[in-house]
């Protein structure tokens, strides 16, 4: 299937890391311009190189997404070279396991700037770009947190749960513009987020990892971990001219794990 969108440009944050890496080559395939951006030098030009088998033009961005003062210069590279964003996937790393009492006020504004003030002034930024060009498209990562809270992620499941209620809000005020916005949900997909999830709640627990993760899998109704890459289709799908009449969805991809309807 053509999705539709080559020539489009699409600006993909945490792009060293295992999804948006994924959704970066998924959104390239498709003939997309790709701009990545990360915290991480050393991880963008691993993502970067793994793109070139693609032949898609592509740009990286080493980006701290918490310091929102960037965010115009950013940008405005990037409309310079490939005349602005049509595709914004917003994909931001977690805060470290918590339980949701006792955490200091400091540690929640400190997250909640990285995790969800940063998602909403990038997108503000890039909106009257779409809204000029009647097209784009407005995709969220969060966590399967946000509909069934994951035990002693309590910082994550709050701030990532702050992100649905905007993106649901946002994608009836721009529908009318051609803009769709999105939230997809990772279950178990092997990251190095993930791994380091298995690793601490076995250290927590006094376990080996090994029998956390088979615990984990056990629970899991298609019988294993999801791949990277099938996260990353599911995105592009969800860029697609095809998806422009899906919108203010939650949309998971979890292998079956989450149990409630």
């Amino acid at each position: 299937m053509d999705l539709a969108i080559k020539g489009k440009t699409a600006l993909v944050f945490g792009a060293g890391g295992g999804l948006g890496g994924a959704i970066a080559q998924a959104l390239a395939a498709e003939g997309a311009n790709i701009v990545l951006a990360d915290i991480s030098v050393e991880a963008l030009s691993v993502t970067a190189n793994n793109l070139k088998s693609t032949g898609a033009q592509a740009m990286s961005l080493t980006w701290d997404i918490a310091d929102l003062s960037v965010i115009d210069t950013h940008i405005g590279a990037i409309e310079q070279r490939f005349g602005g964003v049509d595709i914004l996937v917003n994909n931001t790393g977690g805060p470290p396991p918590t339980p949701a009492a006792g955490q200091a006020p400091e540690m929640w504004s400190k997250h909640f700037q990285s995790m969800v003030m940063s998602v909403i002034a990038i997108t503000d930024r890039v909106l009257p770009g779409m809204r000029a060009k009647k097209w784009g498209r407005i995709i969220t990562s969060t966590s399967s947190g946000v509909v069934s809270p994951i035990p002693n992620l309590g910082m994550s499941n709050a701030l990532r749960m702050s992100l649905v209620g905007w993106s649901k809000t946002l994608a009836r005020e721009v529908g009318g513009d051609g803009i769709t916005a999105n939230i997809v949900l990772p279950g178990r997909v092997a990251t190095a987020r993930i791994t380091f999830l298995d690793e601490q709640k076995a250290k927590r627990e006094g376990r080996p990892v090994e029998q956390v993760t088979a615990e984990s899998t056990a629970s899991i109704p298609v019988g294993r971990y999801g791949r990277p890459e099938e996260y990353g289709s599911v995105v592009a799908f969800l860029a697609s001219q095809q998806a422009a009449y899906v919108t203010g969805s939650v949309v998971r991809v979890d292998g079956g794990l989450i149990a409630s309807v």
